[in-house]
């Protein structure tokens, strides 16, 4: 097929192009947007179904608080590690005892750190830290 040329009498033997190109950039972004929403982006599982269980709220809590310095306190009362260990010991055996850490911002990682293996060589099972909401 043959294309006038009105300003000569020659024939045009060229396509445009450009709205070709025009309509595959617009496919292309098309489908880049639509390919990830085609794929599935997590795993189909079915979750088991059980009943609402009431929050145990029988548990002896007990206070570790920790200031600054490192010192610590076992339900406001001073204490050293020795005397911590030797409490620990004596009241992990019940299951419903539960030690809450209260740790000053000021201190040093590594004493929570030794708090906490202290607890665990204990046998503490149920540790928790308290911290202060905004």
């Amino acid at each position: 097929m043959a294309i006038g040329n009105n300003s000569e009498g020659d024939m045009m033997s060229e396509i445009n192009v450009t709205p070709l190109v025009d309509v595959m950039l617009v496919l292309l972004v098309v489908f880049i947007i639509t390919a990830p929403l085609l794929s599935p982006q997590s795993l189909k599982i079915s979750l088991p179904k059980t009943d609402a269980v009431q929050q145990i709220d029988k548990l002896q809590k007990v206070s570790l608080e920790v200031d600054a310095k490192g010192n610590i306190a076992l339900d406001q009362a001073h204490i050293s590690d020795e005397v911590l260990a030797e409490i620990l010991q004596q009241r992990a055996a019940d299951p419903q005892f539960q030690l809450q850490i209260e740790a000053d911002q000021e201190v040093a990682y590594g004493r929570v750190a030794e708090l906490m293996a202290l607890a665990q060589r204990s046998g503490v099972t149920k540790l928790t830290f308290v911290t202060l909401t905004r």
